[in-house]
């Protein structure tokens, strides 16, 4: 169902997209603030995103076929003394609605909406990463289910700055304990979200 649907938006949406914008590969510095909570599951208590410092910031890079997108990204949570991060590979689908008149859609600038949903697996550390980053260093794991909204601006035709609004469900696991894996004593459910200012550049290659 999930896979029809996305091959009947690609079916509307291609025709209306420029040339530039088939295939090209993209990269984002964010920063803003994350929420989270557990809601199920044995660890619900001890959930990742509950208990990393809010404050965030980080990088997303990825490439994108018409509306089906290929992403990885990497957050840090802070309060200038604690720090955890989260590293997540994901793909799913984008797609964006340029509000600009027809002058400014020409030059590449004015206002535009973003819509984006994807599926995620991501490994969480409580701590800095000492490169090379081993099993030993992750405490949780899991798998997301993500949608997203943005509004923002494009400055050119290459540069767009915004605010992107990413809320997930993640099945996850505590990483780390003596069980196996399908020893539910480990695992817990949550929700999470962030508020992100985010810095995009775009390479159209065709």
């Amino acid at each position: 169902m999930v896979v029809r649907l996305a091959l009947a938006i690609a079916v509307l949406l291609a025709p209306a997209r420029a040339s530039a914008d088939v295939f090209k590969l993209f990269a984002e510095a964010h920063g803003g603030a994350m929420f989270g909570e557990g809601t199920g599951g044995d660890q619900k208590d001890n959930a990742f995103f509950a208990h990393a410092r809010h404050p965030t910031y980080g990088a997303l890079v990825g490439a994108e076929f018409l509306i089906f997108d290929a992403w990885i990204q990497h957050h840090q949570y802070t309060n200038g003394s604690e720090l955890a991060t989260w590293t997540q590979f994901g793909a799913g689908i984008h797609t964006q609605m340029n509000m600009g008149d027809d002058k400014e859609k020409k030059e590449g600038k004015g206002t535009y909406l973003d819509f984006g949903a994807g599926l995620w697996f991501g490994v969480g550390t409580g701590r800095q990463v000492m490169p090379p980053l081993d099993n030993a260093q992750i405490t949780d794991k899991g798998f997301l289910v993500e949608g997203r909204l943005g509004y923002g601006w494009h400055l050119n035709g290459n540069w767009d700055f915004g605010i992107v609004v990413p809320v997930s469900w993640g099945y996850f696991f505590k990483n780390g304990t003596t069980g196996a894996a399908n020893d539910t004593s480990t695992h817990y459910q949550g929700i999470q979200g962030e508020v992100l200012a985010a810095l995009r550049l775009n390479i159209g290659l065709f």
